[in-house]
């Protein structure tokens, strides 16, 4: 197997992990925003730990979905990579 087979392989499996961290991201991501709507109801409607507790919660929203937008910039770079190792193969 020559040196761009091993190269498009490698591709392939990062792409593979992505996507199964993209899924598992994707979970957390829905547990959290469901936590912070609770959360966001009860602030609204609470005292002071209630929205302290509401802030936190849409902190862990917001982490998770740069999570994913990192996923998702991985995703995009490697598949232009791949792209490119396809055209040379191709090419030969």
């Amino acid at each position: 197997m020559n040196r761009l087979h091993k190269k498009l392989f490698r591709i392939t499996n990062q792409l593979q992990e992505l996507a199964e961290e993209e899924r598992a991201v994707r979970q957390e991501l829905d547990m959290h925003r469901a936590i912070n709507d609770d959360a966001q109801v009860d602030a609204a409607l609470g005292n002071y730990i209630d929205r302290e507790e509401a802030g936190l919660t849409r902190n862990d929203v917001l982490r998770f979905e740069r999570s994913l937008a990192s996923i998702d910039r991985r995703r995009v770079r490697l598949d232009a990579q791949r792209r490119r190792l396809l055209e040379r193969l191709e090419r030969r």
